[in-house]
């Protein structure tokens, strides 16, 4: 049997890689375009004297001027000081399914029948586009059990909004003003409360029974009211313990003629084996940029799709795509009576819908099913070894036996017994190419951390994760100082004045902002 080998002597590169227009030099070209020569200029003019004037720019676009080569030596500095799916063994972010991203896929969107499609083309020059997304939503239907997908949604809490949305069209459009709450659970995610706040429901928490991590059903059926106008929650939620009384809470929420949502963000165990209209749900969306292999490490790019009842269909926002039968066309459709509207530009981020056309193509019903339980297999292969060998590690609600394909822990004994904190572990964790993240804020649980492996990982790359943590579980115990003043190997050290970076007038999203706070001149 093959020996896992822990990377001890791991060291992350570290460039102190300027900004990208500190590189900049005027002049500097990434190409060259050739001049057209007198015989083409004598035959097509200079292309330049038929611009409109006032489309012509009167100073250079304040962007880099670099050549190739340094653009690609920049963006692979920088991308060798991440942590990211495509380096590390394995990188197991909770609740962001962090899987592998087949690269035969990149090859598509890239292609310039994606790439250098324009959204306002018309639909009969893009009848492909239109045909790869009517397919989506077909196969997407299969999946949920739903009738009709958008995929306006930029991501999940987008697509929760839009969810909140239709609740408040549907009972605004039935006359039903008084149903101003929804409900949700303490340990879906925020958003499931941050986003029907935004729209205007007063929102209601249910907290988890403290032993099985069940949402309390008793306190569910208090909160239950004629002033109910929906429930969005989550399931499995962020504990990944699947919820047994969710068919009942459905059921409670339609007899007071509520609606319910579904936040299938941690879809990854479940995909072609639960349905949601099994379970209830009026609706429910996708994360198609975790569960179904899009890329999307540094915020993106994401699309939620977002599926509802025949009931809710004239709800969803315009356009969706159909197919006319009789012609052979796909086409946008904007008629739609009780639209809630646009909710962004044009349709969807259409190279993530390619992704996972193709992604679903290549695995097939039965494919899918095995995703979802390789999943399971290696969060609970990976989940016992954790409790059974980290020293000072439990997990919530341990009465529950079971996770679906995450599994948040707790350091909290470790905590107690050395003065090491989960964040210190995190940071020395670092020094062997391993990310740890932890827990939604506020933490319900103590010194928490989350791992979710997703299918994508080997048996080896589980057991060097279970080793690094041991490792450092074993430093923690016997030297935490060791623990405590890491990372030692990573890009930088140690970040003790967090307030620079909690203070959102220290953040400088661009170039110009940066340029502006800190006195330089352009």
């Amino acid at each position: 049997m093959a020996v896992v080998k822990l990377r001890k002597n791991f060291h992350q590169a570290k460039w102190d890689e300027p900004i990208i227009f500190e590189l900049s030099r005027p002049g500097e070209r990434g190409i060259l375009i050739p001049e057209a020569g007198d015989e083409i200029e004598k035959e097509v003019g200079d292309g330049f004297s038929d611009i409109p004037s006032h489309m012509i720019r009167k100073e250079l676009p304040k962007l880099p001027e670099i050549s190739q080569i340094r653009v690609l030596r920049h963006y692979l500095r920088l991308s060798q000081e991440t942590l990211g799916v495509d380096l590390v063994s394995m990188e197991g972010q909770g609740t962001c399914t962090m899987k592998y991203s087949p690269k035969i896929n990149e090859v598509f969107v890239r292609s310039p029948k994606v790439a250098e499609l324009h959204p306002l083309q018309d639909e009969d020059t893009v009848q492909g586009a239109l045909e790869i997304m009517y397919k989506v939503d077909l196969m997407l239907r299969e999946l949920s059990g739903f009738d009709r997908f958008t995929f306006q949604p930029g991501g999940g809490s987008h697509a929760i909004y839009t969810m909140a949305s239709i609740i408040y069209a549907y009972h605004k459009l039935h006359d039903n003003a008084y149903k101003d709450e929804i409900i949700t659970t303490l340990l879906s995610h925020p958003s499931d409360a941050a986003a029907p706040k935004v729209k205007g429901f007063k929102v209601i928490d249910i907290l988890p029974d403290p032993e099985t991590g069940f949402p309390d059903i008793e306190a569910f059926k208090a909160a239950v009211s004629e002033r109910t106008a929906g429930m969005i929650i989550c399931n499995p939620e962020d504990t990944e313990i699947f919820n047994p009384h969710i068919k009942e809470m459905t059921k409670m929420i339609h007899e007071v003629g509520g609606l319910c949502a579904y936040d299938q963000a941690n879809a990854n165990g479940t995909i072609g084996i639960v349905r949601a209209i099994d379970l209830g749900f009026d609706m429910g969306f996708y994360n198609l940029h975790k569960t179904f292999s899009s890329p999307h490490g540094g915020g993106g790019p994401g699309l939620g799709a977002l599926g509802v009842k025949k009931e809710l269909e004239a709800f969803l926002p315009v356009p969706v795509v159909d197919y006319n039968e009789e012609s052979g066309r796909y086409y946008l459709n904007y008629n739609l009576p009780h639209t809630i509207g646009k909710i962004r530009e044009f349709y969807g981020v259409f190279p993530v819908i390619v992704r996972t056309y193709a992604w679903l193509m290549s695995l097939g019903e039965e494919g899918i099913k095995e995703v979802a339980k390789i999943a399971v297999l290696n969060n609970n292969y990976l989940m016992t070894r954790i409790l059974k060998e980290v020293k000072g590690v439990g997990i919530s609600f341990s009465k529950t036996k079971y996770r679906v394909s995450q599994a948040r822990y707790t350091f909290k004994k470790l905590a107690e017994d050395t003065g090491v904190t989960v964040e210190d572990v995190a940071r020395r964790l670092a020094d062997f190419g391993f990310h740890l993240w932890l827990s939604h804020h506020p933490w319900i649980i103590p010194e928490p951390f989350t791992i979710e492996p997703t299918e994508s990982y080997s048996k080896d790359d589980l057991d060097e994760y279970v080793k690094a943590l041991k490792t450092v579980a074993q430093e923690a115990y016997q030297n935490p100082e060791k623990v405590k003043n890491a990372p030692y190997q990573s890009v930088i050290h140690k970040i003790t004045n967090t307030r620079m970076l909690e203070d959102p007038e220290n953040w400088v999203p661009t170039w110009r902002i940066y340029l502006r706070k800190y006195g330089k001149k352009e």
